[in-house]
């Protein structure tokens, strides 16, 4: 039994888009990515912030202004500073793996150039914090003082 020319077209585009896809993870696999080192931005340079979450608390541009919905009081100066303190602030890149269930809190961002928010988890590990980036995948090492800053409408306690 033969196949159809329409058959034989489809199975040669079906095997291209294989062998395309396995030589894309090849080429990833023969030359990886160098290993970052140095300090990070924690957000990308000239990016726009829509929102910032935290556990119990939201953080909204409205057109110029911000406002917050949540407990924690802060007038719209104090919450474009906490903004713009994460879109200034590098940190070192650190050579730590802690376990998720270690994690004191979250902060999530909404930016105008991306479709799902950007995830920074904070923990706390030997007497010093240290901050995941979940889309890069690095550990960052977190003085106690800007941790406080960062994280000032969450009350850090450290465990």
């Amino acid at each position: 039994m033969g196949l159809t020319r329409k058959a034989w077209n489809n199975v040669v585009i079906f095997s291209m888009l294989l062998m395309i896809f396995f030589l894309n993870g090849i080429h990833h696999k023969l030359n990886p990515d160098d290993e970052v080192v140095g300090p990070q931005r924690l957000l990308p340079e000239h990016s726009f912030v829509l929102t910032l979450a935290f556990p119990g608390y939201k953080i909204e541009r409205i057109g110029t202004s911000w406002r917050i919905d949540g407990p924690w009081q802060a007038d719209a100066e104090q919450l474009k500073a906490l903004v713009g303190l994460w879109q200034s602030t590098e940190l070192d890149v650190a050579s730590v793996s802690l376990s998720s269930d270690k994690a004191i809190t979250v902060a999530r961002f909404w930016l105008a150039s991306t479709e799902l928010p950007l995830s920074y988890q904070l923990y706390f590990d030997n007497q010093q914090y240290y901050l995941f980036d979940k889309q890069q995948q690095y550990w960052l090492e977190l003085p106690t003082v800007m941790a406080k800053k960062l994280f000032a409408p969450v009350s850090l306690i450290n465990p």
